[in-house]
This record gives C-alpha cells, sequence and structure tokens, in this order.
C-alpha cells in the first residue's frame, strides 16, 4: 500500500482509468513533493460509477444479512492486518504522524465492528391482531445506491463512519474522497474486495466538484452522506435536496474548551495541548479556544505553553509528535490567522511561524502556536482555522463562558475541566452542541453512539454511524395484514385438501 504514481478510481470491483482527461497533484507534506496524480472524473466517468452501483444493488440487497456480515467480519482481519502499510500511506499523503495515523484507522474499525452486529439494529417489529384478524409489522429496507463524500483530513475513518453500515444494510456506494488524500480509498475498496465483498457494491469516484454535483444530482443516487466545511457542507445539503435525496452534512466546528477555577490543572494543560495540536489541528473535533474562567488564566497559559514548546514537529515517520499541514496553501492560510490575531492585539505566547522541524525545508511546516486574550471579534476566533492554534479567551464567570460557547454559530462539540459534579452537570444540559465532554477534550462517541453537531457544524437531522446510521441508510416500510377465515372457521391453506 505505497502512494502511487497514478490513483484511479475503482469501479465495479477493479482499478479503472476513466474517461476524464483532467489530473490533480499529490503531495508530501513532508517534503513538499509531487508523489502521483490522481485522475478527476468526468461526467462520464461518474455516469461509470453510478450505474455499477446500480447494477450491484439488487443482488446485494437481497443477500442474507449472515453472508453481509461474514464479509464484514472478514474486511475486519484485512483491516487490523493492513494497519502499518495503510497508516504509511495516510501519512504519505496527510502528514500526520504514524501514531495518529494508526489511531485513526482503529476508530474507523471500531464503526466496521459495530456494523458486523447492524443485523441487530435491522430487526424490525410485530403486533399481532392490532385488529380483529389484523397483524402489523415494520422492517426496515435499504435505499439503493448511495454517495458518501469525504475529507482529507481521515482518509480513511471517516470513510468508515459510512461505508461499512451502508453496505451492512444492503446500500451499495460511491465514495468520493478528497483529492488530496486519495490512495486510502482505493486501498479500502482492495481490502473490502479481498474480503469477498461482490464487485459493483463499493466504488471509488475521484474527482473535484465536478464528480461531487454529478453525484449529488444523480437520479440514482438516494442519499448523500458528506464530511467538509459548512460552506461545502450547505451546498451539499441544499443541492441533494433540491433533487429528492436525503442527506447528512456534517460541516465545520470551533470547539470550546471551559476550563473552571476548580479543574485540576495539569489534566488541563495536557488535554488542551493533545487536542489543539494532535493531528496538527487539523480536525473537526480539535480543541481551537481555550476559556478560561477567573483566576485560572494565568496558570494555566503558562502550563500549556511549557508543554507545547516540548512538541516535537517534523516528517510524520520519524519519531516526532506532530507533521506538517496538508499543503502549503493551507499552512500560509493558517499562519495568516496568527498574523491577523497579532495585529488584533492577541498576545502570542507561542509562535509556530518559527518552528524548527525534524524534516526537509520544503515542507508545510507551522509549529504549535498559542494565542493569549483573544476576543470574539477576532478572525481566529470567528473562523475554523483547522491547524495547530489555540487561542485562550478570558472570562470571569461560569456563566459568561456558557454564553460565549453558545452564541457561536458552530455547534459540534464543547468540553468543560472541573471537579464539581453540579457544575458539570449544568453545562452538559445547558450547552447547545452535539457532544459533549466532562473532563475529556475531544468528545468523540463510541461507533455505538452516533457522532454529529448542531447549528451550522450539522445539515440534515442524522448524525453519522451509531443506531442513527443505521436509521440513515434504510427507511421504514410498515406491512398490514388480513387473512380472511372461511365461513365454517376452517383455514383456507391455498390447496386442495382429502377430508
Amino acid at each position: 500500500m505505497t502512494t502511487a504514481p497514478s490513483v484511479r478510481h475503482w469501479i465495479d470491483g477493479r482499478a479503472h482509468r476513466g474517461s476524464g482527461t483532467a489530473t490533480a497533484p499529490v503531495t508530501d507534506p513532508a517534503t513538499g513533493e509531487v508523489t502521483g496524480r490522481v485522475a478527476l472524473a468526468d461526467a462520464a466517468d461518474t455516469r461509470a460509477a453510478v450505474a455499477s452501483a446500480v447494477a450491484a444493488f439488487p443482488a446485494w440487497r437481497d443477500l442474507s444479512l449472515t453472508k453481509r456480515t461474514r464479509i464484514l467480519f472478514r474486511f475486519r482481519e484485512l483491516l487490523e492486518r493492513g494497519k502499518p502499510e495503510l497508516a504509511g500511506l495516510i501519512t504519505a499523503e496527510h502528514g500526520k504522524v504514524l501514531a495518529d495515523a494508526l489511531g485513526e484507522i482503529s476508530r474507523g474499525q471500531e464503526v466496521v465492528e459495530f456494523a458486523c452486529g447492524a443485523a441487530h439494529l435491522l430487526k424490525g417489529a410485530m403486533t399481532e391482531n392490532a385488529s380483529t384478524g389484523v397483524d402489523l409489522c415494520s422492517v426496515r429496507q435499504p435505499l439503493g445506491p448511495v454517495a458518501v463524500v469525504t475529507p482529507f483530513n481521515f482518509p480513511v475513518m471517516v470513510p468508515l463512519w459510512f461505508v461499512p453500515i451502508a453496505i451492512a444494510a444492503g446500500n451499495t456506494v460511491v465514495l468520493k474522497p478528497s483529492e488530496k488524500t486519495p490512495s486510502a480509498a482505493n486501498a479500502l475498496a482492495r481490502l473490502l474486495a479481498e474480503a469477498g465483498l461482490p464487485p459493483g457494491v463499493f466504488n471509488v469516484l475521484h474527482g473535484d466538484r465536478t464528480a461531487v454535483d454529478g453525484l449529488l444530482t444523480h437520479p440514482d443516487i438516494k442519499a448523500a452522506s458528506f464530511v467538509g466545511s459548512t460552506p461545502v457542507a450547505r451546498h451539499v445539503h441544499t443541492t441533494a435536496t433540491a433533487h429528492g435525496k436525503r442527506v447528512q452534512a456534517l460541516g465545520g466546528a470551533k470547539n470550546h474548551m471551559v476550563v473552571l477555577p476548580d479543574a485540576d490543572l495539569a489534566a488541563a494543560a495536557d488535554a488542551a495541548v493533545n487536542a489543539g495540536f494532535g493531528s496538527a489541528g487539523e480536525r473537526c473535533m480539535a480543541v481551537s479556544v481555550v476559556v478560561a474562567v477567573g483566576g485560572v488564566a494565568d496558570p494555566l497559559v503558562a502550563a500549556i505553553a511549557e508543554r507545547a514548546a516540548r512538541i516535537r514537529t517534523g516528517d510524520g515517520t520519524r519519531a516526532n509528535d506532530m507533521g506538517p499541514l496538508v499543503t502549503g496553501q493551507h499552512r500560509d492560510r493558517v499562519a495568516g490567522y496568527v498574523d491577523a490575531g497579532a495585529r488584533a492585539g492577541a498576545r502570542v505566547v507561542l509562535d509556530g511561524r518559527d518552528v524548527r522541524p525534524d524534516g526537509p525545508a520544503g515542507g508545510f511546516w507551522l509549529g504549535p502556536t498559542l494565542l493569549d486574550h483573544v476576543t470574539p471579534g477576532m478572525s481566529v476566533y470567528t473562523d475554523e482555522v483547522f491547524g495547530p492554534v489555540l487561542s485562550v479567551v478570558r472570562v470571569d464567570t461560569y456563566d459568561e463562558a456558557l454564553e460565549l460557547v453558545n452564541a457561536n454559530p458552530f455547534g459540534n462539540g464543547a468540553c468543560v475541566f472541573t471537579r464539581a459534579g453540579g457544575a458539570a452537570r449544568r453545562f452538559r444540559r445547558e450547552v447547545e452542541v452535539g457532544m459533549v465532554g466532562v473532563n475529556v477534550p475531544v468528545p468523540v462517541p463510541m461507533a455505538y453512539y452516533s457522532f454529529g453537531g448542531w447549528k451550522d457544524s450539522l445539515f440534515g437531522d442524522t448524525h453519522a454511524h451509531g443506531t442513527e446510521g443505521v436509521h440513515f441508510f434504510t427507511r421504514g416500510k410498515v406491512v398490514t395484514s388480513r387473512w380472511p377465515e372461511r365461513a365454517d372457521g376452517g383455514i383456507d391453506l391455498g390447496f386442495p385438501t382429502t377430508e
């Protein structure tokens, strides 16, 4: 599983060259070097991928749950054995350190394991004799071909939030991964094929907005799952729903970590560093704002700065703690927020623009950055920075902290650090986000719960994986049955009998 010089589509169970002539570069963020080219789908490629999913759907839908589950079990074992190679592929294209890449695969694998038991959640219900001689039953059935569009930052985990559940429920899938990190999707396709998944059940279509819009408007695609920025999530939701599709579109985030004066200072500082700078801050559940309440601010900032300064930034294949950002353009964009924050009056406590990385000079480097005295009017606070930049906002009271969090247009996640059970319980009840942590900085749910935010962090009604994920990829049907009896009270067996 190494980066290929040419990354092709995967359609109908095999690599597919496609008819499109456009390509995009695949870059190693640690060196800045182009390592390959990925195909960008044209309209004909999109039609081919969807046609493959359409053709495969009837047989896959009719395959027993037992056989579907066995394929997922085999896939789980192949994924376990392939972790080192797959992690290396993630690091080569995204830049995150190998430990982060392995952690990503493990979290995705948890959803595969949940999907192996999805038969339990696909059960219907039965009511006998609801009315005289009338029985009712409910069933859950697959939708058909579905589209999954995923971001660059988790090229294995995020596809696995959706794909295993979709196929366990009897759907077929067309995955459109990020063109920045395309090779992991093809690796997953090969593992699924090795596990016994029939051709056409899982297809990979590489491309840009042309491919995405082609899927969102295609009449044979029944639903779309998306993870990415809020503007694109809004576009996906608007476009797909206008074409009659079911949509779950997970958008951006601005996750706050509220630290109360009674919190364990060392634990809070450790959590802020890990949650703010893990995977170079390129994750939708990263803590990007620390809300320091009252007198905890000065010692907390000092403790975070001391820990963050020890982070080793460099090539993800070496013994480093944090890798580069995904592209040079994104690195410059993130550094621009640091520039703007300093001009607006924030104090740069730790400046990642001056980092000396353990890696080639051409890498897209930006070290851990800590800004203090950030205010809600600064762009580094209002925007989703998506990089290793941690902003500290100071408030005097718990009520001010809660008001700050709830006023933010994003509502993905938030956490509180405190020793007071009453304060934690109140925060859990009153905070307006979809995922809450109590002394837990990155409150990503386990696979059997569902992942998703509120407000501008989610478009649509259904979160990813868990029970909500199963319901998203199925639709309910209720059957009302009545079988008339013979006048003599006997049973009509439907064929001749002898007395």
